[in-house]
């Protein structure tokens, strides 16, 4: 497909690149205001969605307020045009500092009137709004209504100051608010997008006129109009699935286009589908565990995509446990059986060393200990596995470079090493990529580029579990595999709540219990070091304490990422041979480690790590014959209150705590990792979940992909069907489908999205 598609001249194009855009011509404190929106031209801005919109269709007087809520008041906000009578300073109340929010509480009182009289306003913890409402304003307040006594009030009413209380943007209909900054108001950007759209004229509509009207979709520029600034509240739903659909269906189609081109075009290399006697099954049939039957699928499809002639781009994730490496290693296998070489790549040292331990282990069991073969007999069928790390010695490190050109090592694990220059394989044919949000785009490409009889086959991994809806949109180029089931025989893990020294107490009786009878602890913590900027406890200052007052008699090892790597795998290897009882730690065991004899995890400040981390730690243990336990320790008051602000008013939970409780419960009360990092995406927002895809990816900014599930669905669907018909997108009526593609998916994004 050529980089130009040529198109009529039918308006304004809303995804154009910053070359093609239209400038806006602002200066002063309207253009730095801009500028920290990311907003530099008209295409910017029409994209700059609302909020949320307010209805100033309904305004009431106060009178007509104080009779509403002596009749029960309304079931949501109201809105008010008023006068601001007075406004105090910031007041200090409550007790101070509490454990969830480090600064004294602070509450300001206010009064705002018409005509027909006045309302007492009051805010809690917002001290600029007492030099934002200054006595005289004019400003439209939306909030809930209430009576405390006989005094009529809102309580943090939203509110916006205006001018003149006449321009057409602001009054008399639903009006947008919009994200702001200090320099630019919601009302400065409603004024400005209003112009935008006035002087904007046609907006070219790449969707078909036959599949917009199949789809029910309204015209693009139907669809900014009256996302922006709707004649009627029902408006904004068909606007908002015209514009959501236009985000994913581009997005879909850029990805299903690539996977097309790199399935028609990048030759890869064909293996033999693995059969009895081969390296693969005999691997499988000497595992001490039978397979899952995801684990089953996902090696079937693996078998299915290596013996294609295109290179396998395939992502495997799953539940914690659920054996994503041994289906890595029947990849590498099947590479192997042709001759190939295999890598496996993983992001840090701690993880490249226990998949070395690990493959080591199943592949003893396997095929024995011995490794090698020679030309006149095969003395082992085992193939020769080497490590490669940033920390490896450099007599060793020539040795095994000089092994992997030759050709002697069957599969190279290693870091990021394994892409350096002075690594060169003999025949690369497979390589595995863990944890793989974690790499750079060029370091994946750098593993890719190692091949030399064809493109390997490349499998990646992620831990992070991502139901099927969804990773079609993070990593739509690839084909996925979801290991979706546990090994037979898995225990389930206790998972309790620590919130009282006597419950930490408890916990650390429960470890020293566990220790004697020969088994293994881990204790992490969010901070390495101690921090004056948060209180929490750090893993270097409660190691030492730990090992002093709590364990005298214990042995306490440390580990944590800025270690250097001979520390972190001595500490590994202290802990995995049994030589210490409790690893204290940070982060870096979150994923990966695999010790059987650890059977206690104990998070500490667990409401400061989120909902699906706290599954990945709670992971750890569980892997062998015994009970295990994990216990979320946390300082929030999970049934504590604090002060409501007002002296005879209810005291209400802080909102902060009673969010801890709601996601440590959740978490201590599940062991679906499905579920679980859905509700986690829901309570930190989506860039939690996109901080993992891949760079070069156009952003979303009005689809959310727990909310339009159902148009993803739709818009892959689409993708592929209109790619079956039309591969390069060359018929007339996809010509400005295929535009808006390359001006969303700029070439250089196009690969890397192959670089996968």
């Amino acid at each position: 497909m050529t980089e130009t598609v040529v198109r009529l001249d039918r308006g304004l194009e809303v995804f154009a690149p910053p070359e093609r855009g239209t400038p806006l011509q602002k200066t002063g404190p309207a253009a730095k205001g801009l500028a920290k929106l990311g907003i530099a031209s008209v295409q910017d801005l029409l994209q700059h969605y609302p909020r949320y919109h307010v209805d100033r269709t309904q305004l009431r007087t106060i009178a007509e307020l104080s009779k509403l809520a002596d009749g029960g008041g309304a079931a949501g906000d109201v809105q008010v045009h008023a006068r601001v009578l007075k406004i105090g300073s910031p007041i200090r109340i409550g007790a101070g500092r509490t454990r969830t929010t480090k600064k004294p509480k602070t509450m300001i009182k206010g009064l705002i009137g018409d005509a027909t009289g006045s309302i007492a306003v009051t805010w809690f913890n917002q001290d600029w709004v007492a030099r934002a409402l200054k006595p005289g304003s004019e400003a439209f307040f939306y909030g809930r209504l209430s009576r405390f006594g006989r005094e009529l009030q809102m309580t943090a009413p939203r509110w916006e100051v205006v001018k003149t209380g006449k321009e057409p943007f602001n009054v008399g209909r639903i009006i947008p608010i919009y994200p702001a900054t200090a320099e630019l108001s919601s009302d400065g950007l409603r004024k400005l997008m209003w112009e935008a759209l006035e002087g904007a004229g046609p907006i070219a509509d790449p969707l078909p006129p036959p599949l917009r009207t199949r789809l029910k979709l309204p015209p693009r520029g139907e669809a900014l109009r009256l996302i922006h600034f709707p004649d009627a509240k029902g408006d904004v739903f068909g606007a908002r699935r015209r514009l959501v659909f236009d985000e994913l269906f581009t997005l879909q189609l850029g990805l299903v286009y690539r996977k097309r081109l790199l399935e028609r075009t990048v030759q890869g290399i064909s293996h033999h589908r693995p059969g009895p006697g081969s390296l693969a099954e005999e691997f499988v049939a000497a595992l001490p565990f039978e397979l899952t039957r995801a684990q089953e699928r996902a090696c079937e499809e693996v078998a299915g995509d290596m013996a294609r002639a295109h290179p396998m781009h395939r992502l495997v994730e799953g539940e914690v446990g659920s054996g994503k490496t041994v289906v890595a290693l029947y990849a590498c296998l099947i590479a192997m059986d042709g001759g190939f070489q295999a890598a496996f790549m993983a992001p840090t040292e701690v993880l490249a060393e226990q998949h070395h331990i690990t493959v080591d282990e199943l592949l003893t069991r396997a095929f024995g200990p011995a490794e090698g073969r020679n030309l006149f007999a095969a003395t082992s069928k085992r193939p020769v596995v080497r490590l490669l790390t940033g920390s490896t010695p450099h007599p060793e490190r020539q040795r095994t470079l000089a092994e992997v050109t030759r050709g002697e090592v069957d599969l190279l694990i290693g870091t990021h090493a394994l892409i350096q220059e002075a690594v060169s394989f003999s025949k690369l044919g497979a390589a595995v990529v863990d944890e793989q949000h974690r790499f750079g785009v060029h370091q994946r490409k750098g593993l890719r580029a190692k091949g030399a009889a064809g493109e390997p086959d490349i499998l990646v991994m992620t831990a992070t579990p991502i139901p099927r809806t969804l990773a079609v949109t993070i990593y739509g180029d690839l084909d996925v595999s979801i290991l979706d089931e546990l090994p037979r025989g898995r225990k389930p893990i206790t998972t309790t709540l620590a919130a009282t020294p006597q419950a930490r107490t408890d916990a650390y009786r429960l470890i020293e219990r566990e220790a004697a009878a020969g088994r293994g602890a881990f204790i992490v913590y969010a901070l390495r070091d101690e921090s004056d900027k948060v209180e929490l406890r750090s893993a270097k200052g409660e190691a030492a304490r730990l090992a002093k007052e709590v364990f005298p008699d214990l042995r306490v090892g440390l580990v944590h990422g800025d270690m250097p790597s001979a520390g972190k795998e001595t500490a590994m290897a202290a802990f995995r041979e049994g030589r210490t009882d409790v690893l204290v730690a940070t982060t870096v065991v979150e994923v990966g480690v695999d010790i059987p004899h650890a059977t206690v995890m104990l998070i500490e400040d667990a409401d400061r790590f989120g909902m699906a981390q706290l599954h990945q730690l709670r992971g750890r243990v569980g892997r062998g014959d015994h009970d295990s336990y994990c216990i979320l320790a946390t300082d929030v008051a999970l049934d504590g209150a604090t002060p409501a602000g007002n002296a005879g008013a209810k005291a209400t939970r802080d909102p902060a705590a009673a969010l801890a409780e709601e996601r440590l419960r959740a978490v201590a009360g599940s062991s679906d990792g499905f579920k679980l990092a859905l509700e986690d995406l829901r309570h930190r927002g989506e860039g939690q979940l996109f901080g993992a895809r891949q760079s070069g990816m156009p952003q979303l900014k009005m689809a959310r992909v727990l909310e339009h599930q159902d148009v993803i669905k739709l818009a892959r669907d689409l993708a592929v069907s209109l790619l079956d018909t039309d591969p390069e997108l060359r018929a007339f009526e996809h010509a400005d489908l295929a535009r808006e593609m390359r001006s969303r998916w700029r070439a250089s994004e196009l690969d890397v999205v192959q670089s996968g």
